[in-house]
């Protein structure tokens, strides 16, 4: 479906672009961009469609995707290891969640939160930390792969607080609520 000539506008301004330089990337002349925006003029289809070609173009080159926040050393345990050495991963990485992994693949997470639920359910300290990761791991963190762009992910560590970055079925990093506030 071909975009509404009203968009034309909206689009230029969220990408920062005056009149003048949309008309020159597109091949066109600025007072047919001023008038396509002001819906005072029909134009023909190949400018229109060069017009939004650029804008398709700049629009995802400006993209910010998720290659480009996240961070390539994933560090987290297998599901057989001790819950004891979750917390010494978290504690000296100052990490609040970590992945959990059978071999390479994401089975599950543990955060501070899901050790603080074995602590206020009265569980024994001593016999939390000796407990194997999948006893007490939450659901896996989601996956997206490395072209994901910054929306969906910003979407979905509105749920979750982590998200996996995958390249062919191989986790390759992961983001964090805290990468995108770097990027600020």
């Amino acid at each position: 479906m071909f975009p509404q000539l009203e968009d034309i506008g909206k689009r230029r301004r969220q990408l920062g672009l005056k009149q003048s330089e949309l008309a020159k990337l597109a091949g066109v002349s600025q007072s047919l961009i001023a008038k396509l925006e002001a819906g005072k003029i029909d134009s023909s289809y190949t400018k229109v469609k060069a017009i939004f070609d650029v804008l398709e173009r700049l629009e995802i080159k400006n993209r910010i995707q998720a290659e480009k926040v996240l961070h390539k050393e994933v560090i987290g345990v297998q599901k057989e290891e001790p819950v004891a050495k979750v917390v010494q991963l978290m504690k000296e990485h100052n990490f609040s969640q970590i992945p959990v992994f059978n071999g390479k693949q994401s089975v599950g997470s543990v955060s501070e939160k899901t050790i603080l639920r074995q602590i206020l359910a009265g569980c024994d300290l001593a016999e939390i930390s000796k407990l194997p990761t999948a006893k007490i791991m939450d659901e896996a963190f989601p996956q997206v792969s490395e072209d994901a762009p910054l929306s969906l992910i910003s979407n979905l560590l509105q749920v979750y607080s982590a998200v996996l970055v995958s390249k062919q079925g191989e986790v390759m990093g992961i983001i964090t609520k805290a990468d995108l506030l770097r990027m600020l």
